[in-house]
């Protein structure tokens, strides 16, 4: 990879050469606006109440944008985040989740503006964050949490993100894979753990992880279950396992009438 990763093994090799390409594009970024201007677009706006927004009664479904994966490639060619925050938004979703990192999934801190002028819903600006800046850049572009990914920081880095986070009033849905991961952020004081069933060494998908982490995490705590989510009959599992809400990506992304989908995916659950 050319740079060693702190928190990453050799085995992940696709979750090492993601963050090193966000890292890349945050330099870019950076260099585009003067520090003076960065902050007054951060303190322009006020983070909405994310974790809030998945206590309601019932299963909530973060409802993500992204126009392709590294794994799946191009999911949608005519990608409009304006107008999937809007029907995302008519289904039902409790929040919404936008993808900005560029290489992998065409993603851009412009989604996540586009998305916040169609919806009042919370967003989560997802990407794979090591930088204190892109905390605060996510603030400006409109976004109320950050996805902090356990495998991509060291300890004593995901504690210090996760006060960045609070210090900017944001929230940060922190990512883990395996007992490990889940005691590490526990022991970190996350308040919303999102478990990702997809193995990114393998890419296999196992919704059993949530069943199985679900009993290492406090029940103060939000838990969101990621990934490999198709049918209602999936999300009433995570449900009964004891997720608080449902990341959906590629099942809306590919949906012809993507509000549709979401109702169906909750509407047992009101």
């Amino acid at each position: 990879m050319g740079e060693n990763l702190p928190g990453v093994t050799q085995e992940s090799d696709l979750l090492a050469r993601l963050v090193v390409e966000a890292r890349q594009d945050l330099q870019r970024r950076r260099a585009l606006i003067a520090p003076d201007q960065f902050e007054r677009a951060v303190a322009l706006y006020t983070p909405k109440d994310f974790a809030g927004a998945l206590r309601g009664p019932g299963l909530a479904v973060i409802a993500e944008m992204k126009q392709r994966t590294p794994t799946m490639g191009v999911l949608v060619e005519d990608y409009r985040p304006a107008d999937l925050a809007h029907a995302y938004t008519d289904g039902g979703a409790a929040a919404i989740s936008v993808l900005t990192h560029m290489a992998g999934f065409g993603g851009r801190p412009e989604h996540v503006l586009a998305a916040r002028a169609a919806t009042n819903l919370p967003i989560l600006r997802k990407d794979f964050v090591t930088d204190p800046y892109e905390i605060a850049e996510a603030r400006a572009a409109g976004a109320d949490a950050v996805l902090l990914i356990v495998a991509a920081l060291e300890r004593p880095h995901l504690a210090e993100m996760l006060a960045v986070a609070r210090s900017r009033g944001m929230a940060a849905l922190v990512e883990v894979h395996d007992e490990t991961e889940t005691q590490v952020a526990v022991e970190s004081g996350a308040e919303l753990i999102g478990v990702n069933h997809r193995d990114l060494r393998t890419f296999t998908v196992d919704l059993g992880l949530t069943e199985r982490l679900r009993k290492l995490i406090p029940s103060t705590v939000i838990v969101v279950a990621e990934s490999g989510i198709k049918n209602a009959e999936d999300a009433r599992r995570l449900y009964e396992a004891g997720a608080n809400a449902i990341l959906v990506g590629e099942t809306l992304m590919r949906a012809a009438e993507p509000a549709l989908r979401i109702k169906e995916l909750t509407e047992w659950s009101r």
